[in-house]
């Protein structure tokens, strides 16, 4: 079974992909759309679920997703069909990094795939390219709440904590006008949905191939969480303004 097909299974039952409840998602989006009519850019969307919501929510917003996996585009446009928006979403598959200049958005979306630029910075790089007069850019990062194990350093990379990850983002030119760290409730949901997705499929799918494969995949991963990050990882989100225009 190929990576992105392991990702749908564990994301089933947690589609937002972050570790973030339902009700810090709508805050989230109230406070980047403040007028319900915005042109609205995803930046590694993934399946589009921050997209899906804002459409669902918003009858006058339009949105694009950029993303390189064909299988959670596909599954983006058989969502959005079902849920009535397909006519407002455009999805383009590529490279974020890649995606080149088009008309302005009011609202650049980035939601844990800051790798796929290279880093915060460049990502708030990239989305500066794409972001209207006044736009806002609404983004989630990583970052170290408490001084991270080998383990944790080797899966993730050296982060910042979460003052320090603020500051390169203000000294890089940005005013943030909301916030939202993750709880340990929302860290700890979105660990325990992800893994016990897994578990639960390969359960159910004793005879399947991929069972024993997917079932090592969630006994690896809910170790390496339990063992390694859980007491160190934090992820914020923040809705940014440029300080000038």
């Amino acid at each position: 079974m190929s990576r992105e097909q392991i990702s749908a299974i564990a994301h089933a039952d947690h589609p937002i992909k972050s570790p973030l409840d339902d009700d810090s998602v709508s805050r989230l989006l109230e406070r980047g759309l403040p007028r319900g009519d915005e042109r609205v850019l995803d930046l590694g969307c993934g399946t589009a679920e921050w997209l899906l919501r804002a459409l669902e929510t918003r009858p006058h917003l339009h949105a694009e997703g950029v993303d390189v996996s064909e299988v959670a585009l596909t599954q983006a446009r058989e969502a959005a069909r079902a849920r009535g928006v397909d006519e407002r979403l455009v999805l383009h598959r590529q490279q974020a990094a890649d995606f080149g200049p088009s008309e302005p958005f009011d609202l650049v979306i980035s939601i844990g795939a800051t790798h796929a630029f290279g880093g915060l910075l460049p990502t708030l790089a990239a989305a500066r390219e794409h972001l209207a007069p006044g736009g806002r850019v609404l983004i989630g990062e990583s970052f170290w709440d408490r001084d991270p194990s080998p383990e944790a350093v080797e899966m993730f990379g050296e982060l910042d904590d979460l003052a320090t990850t603020v500051d390169h983002v203000v000294a890089d030119g940005w005013t943030p006008v909301h916030g939202h760290v993750s709880t340990r409730a929302e860290l700890d949901a979105y660990e325990w949905a992800c893994w016990g997705s897994l578990a639960s499929w390969a359960l159910d799918h004793r005879t399947d191939p991929a069972a024993a494969q997917v079932l090592e995949a969630a006994t690896d991963a809910r170790a390496q969480w339990l063992h390694g990050y859980r007491d160190s990882f934090g992820f914020v989100c923040l809705v940014l303004r440029r300080t000038s225009e």
